[in-house]
């Protein structure tokens, strides 16, 4: 084991050479892929001066998502501390689903899970757990409601048309979960936004009262707290109010922003959390832990009892079962994702979190402020957003986004809202400085001069 540590090392700090002098990793054609690497799995083993060859070639051509050209996705940077609690956790090797195989991890589950649920003002009767991930976070979500609304669904199916509510600008996961738990796709009902990508708490009510009256059962609306392409909030108390009348579940995504819980000057965005049923978020975005480390907590623990807990007396072996994880999970075997988060949380402070996610909002606003400036930059973002959408002269967003990538200049995508596309730059790698933000702008200012696009 030693040996592969010291190689470990290694291969780390040629990663973080890699990362500071070729910031945007050369791509390799997917027709390509197999002739350019040796990814090949072989009979014999192969010896170590070619297998560690080949692992450095895998992370040269590997995106480099901690670098500061990398503004790509809704996540990026790396959090020495967090990533600390990552390590730890793989050479520890446990597994949640109960407290004999866990021990104290479960402790530092548990103990995430109820400080956010008394951050958001939750009542002691919450609880969460663990997912992989922000779709399955608002998988689980989606499920609680249709148990709770529909109790026989869960032995004998869902007979009766069942609709759920969620908004033109929301995650594609809403869509696909419906399908999951047997509503349909069909029964997903869009709700309009505004020119900011906000639900419309007027269209919500309109929608839901018109399917009752033609005999449908609603029974969840999903809110969202930081859209996908323009980061949007939408008004968690107006829309809590129209979910109080109809009786509906409500849910609030905020796999993307809702760590804004976490700051001062920003927590207003989610004003009236605590009248939610359910909250998912990810700390690997905001917060920059390592993937994935998703977390969603419900005001009623009863209800993730109804939905994920199963006997099984070849697990639950000991101790009671607020300390058996898997008694309120999806899945059974469970990589241990709150060590990381601890890690970071433990070290830093609820303050520190707080300067994170500032630092974030702060970025936003130079990158705002800069395209405002020069005449080149069309902006259509917005204050209170860290999505900063925008297109530079006349060049189409696509190519513009594909051709740095190609030429290994920076790893950034495009979007669209309402038939427009644009560049979508994200300010989410707290790493990242104002110098990085103008680099940023300058690259791509250089590149479009000397490029014929």
């Amino acid at each position: 084991m030693h040996k592969d540590l010291k190689l470990f090392t290694e291969l780390v700090e040629y990663l973080i050479s890699e990362e500071k002098n070729n910031p945007v990793a050369t791509p390799i054609d997917t027709s390509k892929l197999y002739k350019t690497l040796d990814l090949s799995l072989n009979d014999k083993p192969t010896i170590d001066a070619d297998f560690i060859n080949t692992l450095k070639g895998i992370i040269k051509s590997t995106p480099k998502t901690a670098s500061t050209s990398f503004y790509n996705q809704l996540f990026g940077g790396r959090i020495d501390r967090a990533t600390l609690g990552d390590l730890l956790a793989v050479m520890l090797n446990n597994s949640m689903y109960t407290y004999k195989v866990a021990g104290p991890q479960v402790g530092i589950e548990k103990t995430i899970l109820k400080t956010i649920c008394d951050m958001i003002g939750y009542p002691d009767s919450a609880d969460g757990t663990f997912a992989p991930g922000g779709s399955m976070s608002n998988y689980m979500a989606v499920l609680m409601a249709r148990d709770k609304y529909n109790p026989s669904a869960r032995t004998a199916g869902v007979s009766n048309k069942m609709t759920l509510y969620t908004s033109e600008a929301s995650h594609y996961s809403i869509a696909k979960n419906a399908s999951f738990i047997g509503v349909g796709r069909d029964q997903v009902r869009r709700v309009k936004t505004n020119d900011k990508g906000e639900m419309l708490a007027a269209d919500l009510d309109q929608q839901i009262s018109k399917d009752i009256e033609q005999g449908y059962q609603p029974f969840f609306v999903n809110a969202t707290a930081g859209t996908t392409v323009l980061g949007a909030f939408d008004d968690v108390e107006r829309l809590s109010k129209i979910c109080k009348k109809h009786d509906v579940w409500l849910h609030l995504d905020g796999a993307y922003c809702g760590a804004v819980i976490f700051s001062d000057e920003y927590k207003h965005l989610v004003k009236g959390i605590e009248h939610t049923n359910s909250f998912s978020v990810n700390a690997h975005k905001m917060l920059g832990t390592p993937l994935s480390c998703s977390i969603i907590v419900a005001k009623d623990k009863k209800h993730l009892n109804q939905s994920f807990s199963n006997d099984a007396e070849y697990l639950y072996q000991t101790d009671d079962d607020d300390f058996n994880l898997g008694k309120t999970s999806l899945q059974c075997g469970r990589r241990n994702d709150a060590l990381k988060f601890w890690t970071l949380w433990k070290s830093v402070g609820s303050n520190g979190l707080k300067t994170i996610i500032d630092h974030q909002f702060n970025l936003a606003q130079i990158a705002r402020d800069y395209i405002n400036q020069h005449p080149d930059y069309t902006l259509y973002s917005f204050d209170d957003s860290i999505s900063i959408c925008f297109n530079y002269k006349d060049i189409p967003a696509h190519t513009l986004c594909t051709a740095l990538y190609e030429d290994s200049q920076l790893m950034v995508g495009f979007g669209n809202f309402k038939n427009q596309e644009f560049v979508r730059m994200v300010t989410i790698n707290s790493l990242l400085q104002e110098k990085d933000i103008m680099h940023f702008f300058k690259t791509i200012e250089k590149f479009t001069s000397s490029t014929d696009l």
